[in-house]
């Protein structure tokens, strides 16, 4: 438990970090939680001022929500084999979910083995 809780203090430093350096913003709120074969990854006030602004009609929502999945994929891309290696294994599966209105992501990844005993 005590190897759980410090895997995801640091996963959580590291994605607020790579955002930071990548974006040049920072998200707000991070959580990371590893549980069994799984690890989501939850961002809250990840958008910037524009991008808020653009978001508050439904078409913006669209447009935004649009260019943030494409940025969680990069991330998923950039950031995989780190998270591979630092596990000690492969993600089998991985879902995403962004959404503007409410400002928030989610990146779920599923591994090839338990990473919680």
């Amino acid at each position: 438990e005590r190897e759980r809780k410090r895997l995801q203090h640091e996963l959580k430093l590291y994605m607020e970090k790579y955002f930071k350096t990548k974006l040049g913003k920072g998200v707000d709120h991070t959580r990371v939680t590893i549980w069994e074969d799984l690890m989501i990854i939850r961002g809250q006030g990840f958008l910037t001022e524009p991008e808020k602004y653009i978001a508050s009609s439904a078409a913006g929502q669209e447009v935004v929500s649009s260019a943030r999945m494409h940025v969680a994929k990069q991330h998923s891309a950039d950031n995989t084999p780190y998270f591979e290696r630092l596990l000690q294994a492969q993600v089998l599966h991985e879902a995403f979910l962004v959404d503007a209105k409410k400002d928030f992501w989610l990146h779920v990844m599923v591994f090839d083995r338990v990473l919680t005993e």
